[in-house]
């Protein structure tokens, strides 16, 4: 059963695609969902209009300016692609931009924006099933206006002091957290555990925060970490890498 034209789902989930830890939840609810009967509407945040304000140069390691205008420029081609063929498209595109960025072997030889190339779009267009032509949208700042409105839609759910991945369980009356942020990604019967923990944290009303900075890098082939290795643990304040608040 795929979202209707409205929207209504079961879980909204906002995503990044240029961020790791949005991709590895992304996965561990695609898991969950092909055993469970429930919808994803697939919805924007940019990282790099959360950060408009904010120096890069002085706030973020080297590359982050580019990493995060290629995420835009990507959340560009996929709102294009929402507009001209229905909501159901985002979920296939932003699989097969995942697929493309993260679970591919790193390559030291690409620039700090390469994800956000024609090349990588054409590409995930393509095996989404969808015209390459919307490839054309990566450059059209038309559709930031519609990117910043479900920016400032997903944290007016959370607050501003969070990352990416946001999940809006249960919309409109229910809860939206950041989070959760796995590292690793679960097999199938460890992944139902773990939604149904998360659902139920979610459904009691008084639930707030559980958070840590300290992560895992995640197990991700771009990160050149195997699902049967450990990555080193680094410390995401704020939900980011930025060097100083």
């Amino acid at each position: 059963m795929g979202v209707d034209a409205a929207g209504k789902a079961d879980i909204n989930f906002y995503f990044d695609p240029i961020c790791p830890f949005a991709w590895m939840t992304s996965k561990w609810v695609r898991i969950v969902q092909a055993q469970r009967d429930y919808t994803v509407d697939w919805r924007f945040i940019a990282l790099r209009l959360v950060n408009s304000h904010i120096d890069y140069d002085k706030h973020f390691p080297e590359g982050y300016d580019a990493q995060h205008t290629a995420g835009l420029r990507l959340l560009r081609v996929a709102a294009a692609a929402r507009a001209a063929h229905g909501r159901d498209a985002v979920g296939r595109l932003y699989a097969a931009y995942g697929a493309r960025i993260f679970d591919t072997a790193p390559d030291a030889g690409r620039e700090p924006g390469w994800q956000g190339t024609p090349e990588v779009a054409s590409a995930a267009l393509a095996e989404a099933g969808l015209p390459t032509t919307l490839a054309e949208a990566l450059d059209d700042t038309s559709w930031d206006m519609e990117l910043q409105a479900e920016t400032d839609e997903a944290l007016s759910l959370t607050g501003k002091d969070v990352g990416t991945p946001i999940l809006h369980f249960e919309p409109p009356e229910g809860v939206a957290f950041f989070g959760p942020v796995i590292s690793r990604l679960p097999d199938e019967e460890g992944a139902a555990v773990l939604w149904d923990h998360v659902v139920g944290l979610a459904r009691f009303p008084g639930f707030a925060e559980l958070k840590r900075s300290l992560r895992e890098r995640p197990q991700l082939r771009s990160f050149g970490i195997t699902e049967t290795e450990t990555g080193k643990t680094e410390d995401w304040h704020g939900g980011s890498r930025r060097l100083k608040k």
